[in-house]
């Protein structure tokens, strides 16, 4: 098995869910008491988000390259950034590291064309949506994706940062989200991603009415492809509930 190194915190809500996401699955592929090797950085978000409100992308990506240099030389053999938004710093801390970096862009849009679907409406933090460093990945691979209008970009972002990153699971925001996505099927989206790793805290994909891709849960399978590229499994193999 892989050592897999995670540079989490932002949130600690979601880093949670990776941990619990990346042990299920290993157990789940390998039984009995498999548990995956992980290593974790766990940041304090609380400055990395006032960096990115002040638009100081590089220093934040410095922390996160230097994280990932620690995590190699601690002994991972490949880094995941358990967070949607920072991956727009994603080539600098690729370039300070020697192994791989799972790419959470690659790994929603390789779980979308497998649904086979075209015009997924991406809810995320403002940055991830409106920064192009996302969008560019998807249409990479033959992708449309379309993003909300403004006013439920605003709401998004404020229901990420200041509920779903502080533990606060809100019916009422709930609703606002699912508004949202209706508006989103009503302009032509075939799909939905959440592209922000806490979305699947608020949100059930079976409720959605249109195919989801969860970020997190697409990046935690294609890090466990990764991890167990080389194990027998014993057993049938199976994908960790969200």
């Amino acid at each position: 098995m892989r050592r897999l190194g995670l540079i989490g915190g932002m949130s600690a809500e979601s880093t949670t869910t990776y941990y619990q996401l990346l042990n299920q699955g290993v157990r789940a592929r390998l039984g009995g008491l498999h548990s995956a090797e992980l290593l974790l950085w766990s940041v304090d978000f609380a400055p990395i988000a006032q960096l990115q409100a002040a638009g100081d992308w590089a220093r934040a990506g410095a922390q996160l390259a230097q994280a990932a240099h620690v995590l190699e030389r601690a002994g991972a053999e490949a880094v995941l950034i358990c967070a949607n938004t920072m991956h727009l710093e994603a080539d600098e801390v690729a370039a300070a590291i020697s192994v791989p970096l799972i790419h959470i862009g690659d790994a929603t849009a390789q779980a979308l064309t497998a649904l086979e679907v075209k015009r997924p409406l991406l809810l995320a933090t403002r940055f991830t949506m409106e920064e192009t460093f996302y969008r560019d990945r998807l249409e990479h691979y033959g992708l449309e994706p379309m993003i909300p209008g403004e006013g439920a970009r605003e709401r998004l972002h404020a229901i990420i940062y200041d509920e779903l990153c502080q533990g606060v699971i809100d019916v009422g925001s709930r609703t606002a989200v699912m508004a949202i996505i209706e508006r989103g099927r009503a302009e032509g989206a075939d799909s939905v991603i959440f592209g922000c790793t806490e979305l699947g805290l608020l949100l059930e994909a079976d409720a959605v009415g249109l195919p989801v891709v969860d970020s997190a849960l697409a990046h935690v399978n294609a890090a466990l492809a990764f991890a167990l590229a080389d194990q027998s499994p014993q057993g049938r193999a199976a994908t960790p509930n969200r």
